[in-house]
């Protein structure tokens, strides 16, 4: 008797597989979520500053990423030039990347 009953299938074990896909699975769900979110809104917020860089233009005013704010002179290929004294007319010149962003520009400061 006793040796009738471990002879006997008591069920079908578990596979490999199955057990990868019940425990990673959605654990692989959740990272593929979060990557998701996470990464899709800094791509978008760099091409929106990337953008923004690109159309820079003469009067536009802007504050960098230290907090100066100036009225765009001159924009070259890696450089701007602000004019951040109107009296005593002080320009300083940034790199592109250093500007935040854009406050007013000219089109709009015309209107």
């Amino acid at each position: 008797m006793l040796l009738a009953q471990s002879t006997q299938p008591t069920g079908a074990a578990p596979s490999a597989g199955d057990s990868f896909f019940r425990f990673f699975l959605p654990l692989l769900l959740a990272m593929g979520i979060f990557y998701f979110f996470l990464f899709r809104g800094q791509r978008r917020e760099r091409q929106k500053h990337a953008s923004l860089l690109a159309n820079l233009k003469r009067n536009d005013r802007v504050q960098t990423i230290g907090g100066m704010y100036g009225t765009v002179v001159d924009v070259r290929d890696q450089e701007v030039v602000l004019k951040v004294d109107e009296s005593a007319n002080v320009k300083i010149r940034f790199n592109r990347a250093a500007i935040k962003e854009v406050l007013t520009s000219a089109e709009e400061a015309k209107s």
